[in-house]
């Protein structure tokens, strides 16, 4: 959460930060672009944004071609195969990434530290910031 708001607070007002369960096709068919934001758990997407895209694949294929996105991925260990699982998702749309893909580790490995809050380190944040920014202006300049 705390990676999805910083980089919402990059992108400014041009951004709207909506929660996977509350994301509509609709909202992504109106979006420009995307900025995918989310954990890993058991070296796979997130429960509620897999939900997400199962819901909204389909009613958003052949609508989306072309449009910019980039990921954001926070993992206890490594997050590749979240990543993998985005990427292909975003092949099917017919997305184009526009930035390298960001991967934090928290290094959470024992029951304890995976169930405890995260806390991501300040230039971290700050990554997420300058890739929301960085979407943003270059939705608005018409790069993407």
């Amino acid at each position: 959460q705390a990676l999805a708001e910083a980089a919402a607070e990059g992108a400014g007002t041009a951004a709207r930060l909506v929660a996977a369960d509350d994301v509509t096709p609709e909202a992504l068919i109106a979006a420009g672009g995307y900025l995918f934001v989310g954990p890993e758990n058991l070296a796979a997407l997130s429960g509620a944004m897999k939900e997400m895209f199962d819901r909204c694949y389909y009613p958003c294929l052949g609508n989306l071609e072309g449009r910019p996105y980039a990921t954001i991925v926070c993992a206890g260990s490594d997050g590749e195969n979240a990543q993998r699982q985005l990427d292909r998702i975003a092949k099917g749309w017919r997305l184009k990434r526009v930035a390298d893909h960001v991967i934090v580790n928290t290094s959470a490995q024992t029951p304890e530290a995976i169930l405890a809050a995260k806390s991501i380190a300040p230039d971290r944040l700050a990554e997420a910031g300058d890739l929301g920014a960085a979407l943003a202006e270059g939705l608005a300049a018409g790069i993407f």
